[in-house]
């Protein structure tokens, strides 16, 4: 029997507005500017204030916690916090500690889809040919891997955009981008792309041996058992096999990585967020953000409105008329919602900032990984008294330039173990000493987990077999098995 039933049920919605306010808290330094430029171009009721003119912050405001406003936080964010899960991130650059700074430019250099475009424009294909080959480009990853079926591409093509691809005009267009540079790119997998640059290097002995033994044994390359090599590929010997090995080494197995870091060298495309210095045993902190010009509603539309409102009554007014008063209205609640938006995300970018400094304070100033102090999203929450979920949204992809180099601020983030002392310390100093420990050691008898356990325990850390092993898979590094190279 279906029976229908009145309930009460409080529910917290955030409105448009507060959403986007949030959403902004998640843009880095270069998106907020490009933010309000597009803010300022849509909106004529926007302007910048001119700089010799006085700021209507009062500068102080900053500093003082009581008097942020806390709107953002009065509802819960958990529906639009995509992951907690902070993690593990390695350092993008580096300095020495006498080495004077600047503040990193940023560079509009093309992506690496954007560099294929380019060249795939080079090969005069007709526009459906090249449409469909920009399709392609758009599913390879930024390993430089098309890890995706020529069968799966052409049904796509079909449901998505009504496309009868066949299955071999796919495949004909993948082969033309697997011709494209960098070298290697479009593979489906790892065997693939070490073979597509070898086939592209001028052949030589070791080159033909090693597209032989990726061809044929590439299962056992990849297992390290190269005594099943040298037993099934006759005639080749242990010195041959150092020689091959050498060879497949010299390419690379990620050629999109490859060419992100060619842009780096060139020219770093990280904008710090954040600059932390030191001084005389004191840190000093900016937010380069202040120093984008400050808005204000401008004085044209406060007198259009005002006009318009005394003008007459609203009895008299026309059409027109009130649609104009309309639209001006509109547009200057608009332009005074966005201000205030930019205000509060400069008081929750420093506010928060100030937390992580005050307990990461020893790192910021040795720049020393042991000093990292075990730090969670909740550490900084209680600290500066903001939810979660806006600690997370200020977190993510922010960075933090600093006498030590350019950090990504969730590099600042990590659980903690305890020492046999009882003292807690950052699971990324236990990394850090694991991955010393893998660096060092002999090659032609890698340490494994338990060895690895042992090495840790002298040091006064006492963490179980499977937890070494967790931590050397979240650093990429392979069994000890893997490890082992031929001397």
């Amino acid at each position: 029997m279906i029976k229908q039933q009145l309930s009460q049920k409080q529910q917290q919605r955030l409105s448009i507005a507060q959403i986007q306010q949030i959403k902004m808290l998640e843009l880095n330094f270069l998106e907020i500017e490009n933010r309000i430029n597009q803010e300022l171009e849509e909106n004529p009721a926007l302007e910048e204030l001119p700089p010799d003119l006085p700021s209507e912050t009062d500068p102080d405001e900053y500093e003082r916690r009581d008097d942020r406003d806390d709107s953002i936080d009065n509802s819960s964010f958990d529906d639009y916090l995509t992951d907690d899960d902070i993690p593990d991130y390695a350092v993008n650059q580096y300095y020495s500690a006498g080495e004077s700074r600047k503040e990193i430019p940023y560079s509009e250099l093309e992506s690496f889809r954007e560099h294929l475009l380019g060249q795939l424009q080079l090969k005069h294909l007709s526009e459906e040919k090249f449409r469909i080959g920009e399709y392609i480009i758009g599913n390879i990853d930024n390993d430089g891997y098309l890890r995706r079926s020529s069968e799966s591409l052409s049904d796509d093509l079909a449901f998505q955009y009504g496309l009868s691809i066949s299955v071999s005009e796919i495949r004909e267009l993948v082969e033309l981008i697997q011709q494209l540079d960098p070298p290697g790119v479009g593979a489906a997998d790892v065997r693939e792309c070490l073979l597509l640059q070898l086939r592209r290097k001028e052949k030589t002995l070791e080159r033909e041996l090693a597209i032989d033994m990726l061809e044929k044994y590439f299962d056992a390359f990849s297992k390290k058992r190269y005594d099943i090599i040298i037993k099934h590929m006759r005639g080749t010997s242990e010195e041959d096999l150092r020689r091959v090995i050498k060879e497949i080494t010299l390419l690379n197995p990620k050629p999109g990585n490859s060419w992100e870091s060619n842009m780096e060298t060139k020219m770093a495309q990280v904008t710090p967020d954040f600059i932390v210095e030191t001084s005389n045993g004191e840190l000093l902190f900016s937010l380069p953000e202040e120093n984008i010009p400050e808005l204000h509603v401008s004085k044209e539309y406060h007198e259009m409105l005002k006009h318009y409102a005394q003008s007459s009554g609203k009895e008299t007014l026309s059409g027109s008329a009130k649609d104009a008063i309309t639209f001006v209205k509109q547009k200057i609640d608009s332009a005074k919602w966005f201000i205030d938006a930019i205000k509060q995300r400069k008081i929750t970018l420093r506010q928060t900032m100030l937390a992580i400094l005050e307990i990461q304070r020893n790192f910021f100033l040795t720049g020393d990984e042991s000093d990292l102090r075990p730090m969670k999203l909740r550490d900084v929450s209680e600290l500066c008294s903001y939810d979660i979920s806006t600690v997370s949204r200020v977190s993510n992809s922010k960075y933090v330039q600093t006498n030590w180099g350019i950090f990504p601020l969730r590099f600042f983030f990590s659980e903690g173990i305890l020492n046999e002392d009882g003292e807690k310390v950052s699971v990324r100093e236990v990394k850090t000493l694991l991955k010393s420990y893998i660096e060092n050691e002999d090659k032609s008898k890698p340490l494994t987990d338990d060895a690895l356990v042992l090495q840790l325990r002298q040091k006064g850390y006492i963490l179980a077999r499977r937890t070494i092993a967790k931590y050397r898979e979240q650093l990429n590094i392979p069994v000890a098995r893997l490890r082992k190279e031929i001397t």
